[in-house]
C-alpha cells in the first residue's frame, strides 16, 4: 500500500489515481508494494534530511529510503521524501505542469527501489527512459 503524508498540510490532487498508477508501474516490473510512505515536505526540511542522513549539503527533489530487509526478495517497503518546492521549481524550469513533475519524481523514487541507478550518464538515460515508460501509463 502507498500512503501519502505532508509535513505542512499540502495535499496533491488525485492521490487515489496516483496510488493505483504507481502500484501498476511496480507490478509491471515484477514486484509488489508492501508499504511505501510518500511524505511531502518543504525545501528546508528536505535539505536538513539530506544533510543529516546523506551528508549532502544541497537541495534535492526527492530522497528515497529503501526499508526492505531482503533485497530484492521482499516486496517494496520504504519512504519517499519529496520537496514540493523543488517539484514546483523543476516543473517551471522544464516547462511542464506540477502534476507531471510530481508524477516523475514519485516514480523516480520507486525506480530506485527497483534497482535503477542515476550516478552515470548511462544510468541516468536508462532511468529517464523507464520514467517515461511509466508516465505513458498514468491516468490523469
Amino acid at each position: 500500500m502507498i500512503q501519502f503524508f505532508s509535513s505542512f498540510g499540502w495535499r496533491a490532487r488525485g492521490l487515489r489515481k496516483r496510488r493505483a498508477w504507481l502500484e501498476g508501474c511496480v507490478q509491471e516490473r515484477g514486484q509488489q508494494i508492501e508499504d511505501i510512505s510518500v511524505v511531502f515536505m518543504l525545501d528546508e526540511e528536505l535539505l536538513e534530511m539530506n544533510r543529516r542522513h546523506l551528508n549532502h549539503d544541497e537541495y534535492t527533489d526527492i530522497i528515497t529510503f529503501d526499508m526492505r530487509e531482503r533485497i530484492p526478495a521482499d516486496a517494496l517497503k520504504g519512504e519517499l521524501y519529496i520537496s514540493v518546492d523543488r517539484v514546483k521549481e523543476n516543473a517551471r524550469l522544464n516547462g511542464h505542469g506540477m502534476d507531471e513533475e510530481l508524477d516523475r519524481v514519485m516514480v523516480h523514487g520507486l525506480l530506485h527501489m527497483l534497482g535503477f541507478k542515476d550516478k552515470t550518464a548511462g544510468e541516468r538515460a536508462a532511468m529517464r527512459a523507464e520514467e517515461d515508460r511509466c508516465l505513458e501509463g498514468r491516468v490523469r
